[in-house]
C-alpha cells in the first residue's frame, strides 16, 4: 500500500531542475536533432555514466546535457515530457528550476523560457498540472552575472515565480550573493537558495540572513538545533531530495535520512527529486524509497504545498485534496 500510495497521494514538486529532467533516451534524441556530439552512443551509456563521486562530476555531466537543448521548442518539449511524468508521480504543482545561464550565447533567454512558459499553460489543460518557474543563478559564476541576469529576465517579470541559487555549493556561500538576493526581493521575485547540501549548516544560516524564503536541500542543517529551531521558527521549509543526496555521496544510506525527523521537529520538510534520471527516481520513487508509512506521506505531501510559493487558496486546496487521499487510503 505506502508504495502505491507514495504515486497516488497529492504533491507539489518544489525541488527539480528541468534541465536535468533528460531521459537517456531524449537526451540523445535531441543531440541528434541538433547535431552536437556527445561522449556516449546509447542511452545505456548514457544510464552507465550516472555514478558519481560528487556533486562537482554530476555537474560537468549535467552542463554536458545542457549543451544538446538549442531551440524553444525544445524547451517546451522537456517541459510537456517533464510534467508529464510528474502528473503520473501524483504531482499536481510544480516549481521548476530553470538556468537560462547556462545557454547564454547559444539560446536567447526568450526562446528557453518561452519554450518552458508555453509548456506550463498547455500542462495546466491538458495535463491538471499547475507549472511555475524559478530562475538560478549559478554560484560559481559572479554576483555581477546573476545581479545581469535579473536585468535579461526583467521582460518575462509577470510570468516568472521567483529566483534561486544553485551549482557547486562548496566555496560559494549565499554571502557572495545577498545584492542579488536584495534586487530579486525588490523586484517582487519569491526567493530560495541551494544550501546545506554539500556545504556546511553556515551557509543555510546564511541564506536565512539573506532573506531566502525557502531552502533547497538544507541536508546539513539537521544536525545542528540551533540552526533546526531557527528554520522553524521563522517558517523557512526544506525541500529536500533524498535519491540525489544518495547518489551524490551526501549520505551513505537513507535509513536515518532526516526529513521525517526535521517535520516532527516541527520544520516544514518535503521530498522532492532534484534531476530524477541521474538520480534513480521520480518524486513518487522518493517517498518510496524513505520507507514511509501512509501516515508519514499525507505529512510530508501537506508540508509541500505548505512549502509552495502558490497562492493560498491553491495550498489549501492541495492539502484537501491530500487529506482526501489518505481518507480513501483508510477506507475499509
Amino acid at each position: 500500500m505506502t508504495a502505491g500510495f507514495a504515486a497516488a497521494v497529492p504533491k507539489a514538486e518544489l525541488h527539480v531542475h528541468l534541465e536535468g529532467t533528460l531521459e537517456p533516451e531524449d537526451l540523445m534524441r535531441f543531440a541528434a536533432r541538433n547535431r552536437v556530439e556527445l561522449p556516449w552512443r546509447s542511452p545505456d551509456e548514457v544510464r552507465a555514466a550516472y555514478s558519481y563521486s560528487g556533486l562537482a562530476e554530476f555537474l560537468q555531466l549535467y552542463y554536458l546535457g545542457c549543451t544538446v537543448l538549442a531551440s524553444r521548442a525544445d524547451f517546451h518539449e522537456l517541459t510537456t515530457a517533464y510534467l508529464r511524468r510528474a502528473a503520473a508521480q501524483g504531482v499536481r504543482r510544480a516549481e521548476m528550476f530553470v538556468s537560462p545561464q547556462s545557454f547564454l550565447g547559444r539560446v536567447p533567454v526568450d526562446d528557453v523560457l518561452g519554450g518552458v512558459l508555453d509548456a506550463i499553460a498547455d500542462a495546466r489543460t491538458d495535463l491538471g498540472v499547475d507549472g511555475a518557474v524559478l530562475v538560478v543563478a549559478q554560484r560559481h559564476r559572479t554576483e555581477a552575472e546573476a545581479l545581469e541576469l535579473l536585468d535579461v529576465i526583467a521582460p518575462l517579470r509577470e510570468s516568472l515565480l521567483g529566483v534561486g541559487l544553485g551549482g557547486a555549493e562548496v566555496g560559494n556561500p549565499p554571502s557572495k550573493f545577498a545584492r542579488f538576493f536584495t534586487d530579486a526581493r525588490r523586484r517582487g521575485y519569491r526567493l530560495a537558495c541551494h544550501a546545506g547540501e554539500e556545504g556546511p549548516a553556515d551557509y543555510v544560516r546564511e541564506a536565512l540572513d539573506a532573506g531566502v524564503e525557502r531552502i533547497d536541500h538544507g541536508y546539513t542543517a539537521a544536525a545542528d538545533p540551533p540552526l533546526v529551531a531557527r528554520l522553524r521558527d521563522e517558517g523557512v521549509p526544506l525541500t529536500m531530495c533524498p535519491l540525489s543526496n544518495l547518489r551524490l555521496r551526501v549520505v551513505d544510506t537513507l535509513d536515518d535520512y532526516p526529513a521525517w525527523a526535521l517535520h516532527e521537529a516541527g520544520v516544514i520538510a518535503s521530498v522532492n527529486s532534484d534531476d530524477p534520471p541521474c538520480f534513480g527516481g521520480y518524486v513518487a520513487d522518493n517517498y518510496a524509497a524513505l520507507g514511509l508509512s501512509t501516515t508519514q506521506q499525507v505529512a510530508l505531501a501537506r508540508n509541500s504545498f505548505t512549502a509552495s510559493f502558490a497562492p493560498a487558496d491553491e495550498i489549501a486546496a492541495g492539502i484537501a485534496a491530500v487529506d482526501a487521499a489518505q481518507n480513501v487510503a483508510d477506507a475499509p
